[in-house]
């Protein structure tokens, strides 16, 4: 059995021991490397030739990604903090709709096919992997970032990244776990690869692309194929949907949440499970509570880990007084990506000019509360977040074991009007298991897992709405912050456990009657709508959203279509 250690070089001491079992078939190699000679090795089977590229660079420093990047890829700088500011190219976010599974039989029964999972022939993934090859054979330079994904070693994975760009390179670097120089030598041979060769066009005349965007995964080869597009969080996304469908075979639940851990004897470890705008950032953003991961997790039988090394974090209005973690963790080594900045480089984060979706790339032991290794016990408490718009839902509800599953494969938010062109009225929107467009299994298949976790650790699960009350956005308003941040606080202390509930109609949840800091009308949203009778139409209304939505889960999910709405 190999033991490994976490340690990231020029990170935290001490170093914590894990044994290493890995998945049979990503078998690890512990020969170690003596020369360049002996990684240029593992490369040739994979059809890279060394010998064709002039510059051959493997986990190149900051500063060598800094001189290549500012050098080579036209719109990259500096800006005043330090950071590297990079551009994306005509991509500026993920491609869902051009992500390809390759049909193999190994796998074919395990994915759910859909608009999520689009299946590829395996001889249309053959052609664009020989696309991505050539292509990146052709390069005068080219990077090789290897790192893990996962915290634990008894669970993570050797991810080697192949790319042209040294903006990818760093990105990898710091969303990828950094291992040590003895870990580096003893490497070995990848458990997956990922061709990053989006600078050229997907072959449209190939079975099963539509677009000159193709970004495609072979279980079998243990590979990912990036073509025609250079937005970096496709790499990040790419390496949580193998493990997405890597963990469960393991008995490991992997998610899409952030995580943090209380700075007490207890250790108590909080999920904060949200799609955009719901808060997420905001409120899993604690002084008191030391930051295990910002985005991807596993729970396992010993407890959660973070699948990443870094953090890709929204810029967009970005301030040192809304996020001061994150805004103070954009410097030297950090990414800023499609940002827009003067001549002295200032940034402004309000700027929209190349995309709303600007980011920020950094290590996570830039966040000064982190905690390293990012590991912690069973979590305590979950917490489901939704902005309802529609202003029915309360800001607090405990959930039942039944509900929780219901609430996690349902993923409500819901858009506001205004934010699109011809968005009027609010808008529902459901994300299976809060991130559907990373899942391989059926959301079942998650949603199963969670309720064995929660029932054996005694989990508590919150509903928490962040969104409207006292009416629809537009005629309500939007539930202060320093109602959210003191229902959380309770969640924590466990104040909120000895209140007394009543039952929210309709939806059937657990309303606290009482929680420290709330008034008593806004937990109980009825009591803010001066119109009874809209209210019972809007909560009608989403009723049936609800439960439309979950009609797409099929009969697999009818069992647990009884923790929803009854309307």
């Amino acid at each position: 059995m190999l033991l490994l250690t976490v340690k990231r070089v020029g990170a935290f001491a001490p170093r914590t021991q894990f044994a290493h079992r890995p998945l049979q078939s990503f078998k690890w190699s512990a020969a170690r490397y003596s020369s360049a000679a002996d990684w240029h090795a593992t490369l040739r089977p994979t059809g890279i030739d060394p010998s064709r590229i002039a510059s051959l660079q493997r986990n190149p420093s900051v500063k060598t990604c800094y001189d290549m990047a500012i050098a080579h890829e036209p719109g990259t700088f500096v800006t005043s903090s330090g950071a590297l500011a990079a551009l994306s190219g005509a991509k500026t976010g993920r491609s869902p709709s051009d992500k390809r599974v390759v049909g193999e039989a190994a796998h074919k029964k395990n994915v759910w096919w859909g608009p999520v999972n689009i299946e590829m022939p395996e001889s249309g993934f053959e052609k664009c992997r020989k696309d991505a090859v050539n292509f990146l054979n052709e390069r005068e330079r080219l990077y090789v970032v290897d790192g893990f994904g996962g915290w634990d070693p008894e669970y993570r994975l050797k991810i080697r990244v192949i790319c042209s760009r040294a903006y990818h390179a760093l990105f990898m670097e710091n969303m990828l776990i950094r291992p040590t120089p003895e870990e580096l030598a003893d490497f070995g041979t990848p458990d997956f690869t990922i061709f990053n060769a989006g600078a050229r066009p997907a072959d449209t005349s190939i079975e099963g692309v539509k677009t000159p965007t193709s970004v495609s995964i072979s279980f079998d080869r243990k590979e990912m194929v990036i073509l025609g597009t250079e937005y970096a969080g496709e790499m990040k996304k790419g390496v949580f949907t193998v493990l997405h469908y890597l963990m469960p075979h393991r008995n490991v639940l992997s998610l899409h949440t952030s995580a943090n851990e209380g700075i007490n004897a207890e250790k108590d470890v909080s999920f904060f499970f949200g799609l955009s705008g719901t808060g997420k950032t905001t409120l899993s953003a604690d002084p008191r509570r030391r930051l295990i991961g910002d985005d991807e997790h596993c729970w396992s039988d010993k407890g959660v880990f973070n699948i990443e090394g870094g953090c890709y974090a929204k810029a967009i209005d970005l301030s040192a007084e809304k996020e001061p973690e994150i805004f103070g963790a954009i410097r030297h080594g950090s990414i800023l990506e499609n940002i827009v900045a003067d001549k002295k480089g200032v940034v402004d984060y309000s700027s929209k000019a190349i995309t709303e979706n600007t980011r920020a790339c950094y290590p996570i032991e830039f966040i000064p509360n982190a905690k390293i290794p990012c590991v912690g016990g069973h979590p305590k408490n979950i917490i489901l977040l939704t902005c309802d718009a529609f202003g029915v839902l309360p800001p607090v509800a405990k959930l039942t074991t039944q509900q929780a599953m219901y609430h996690f494969i349902s993923g409500y938010t819901a858009k506001i009007a205004g934010t699109e062109v011809g968005v009027k009225e609010p808008q529902a929107t459901f994300s299976a298991c809060f991130g559907q467009p990373f899942l391989v299994w059926h959301p079942m298949k998650y949603a199963e897992m969670l309720a064995e976790k929660l029932q054996k650790h005694k989990t508590n699960v919150w509903l928490i709405n962040t969104g409207w009350t006292g009416g629809k956005f537009g005629v309500g308003k939007r539930i202060d912050l320093k109602y959210s941040r003191a229902i959380i606080d309770a969640i924590h202390s466990g104040s909120i456990n000895k209140a007394k509930y009543t039952v929210f109609p309709t939806f059937n949840l657990h309303i606290p009657t009482e929680v420290e800091g709330v008034p008593s009308r806004v937990l109980d949203p009825r009591q803010s709508w001066s119109d009874q009778k809209q209210f019972e139409e809007g909560v009608r209304k989403l009723a049936g959203l609800f439960k439309k939505n979950f009609e797409a889960f099929g009969g697999s999910a009818s069992a647990v279509a009884k923790g929803g709405p009854v309307a």
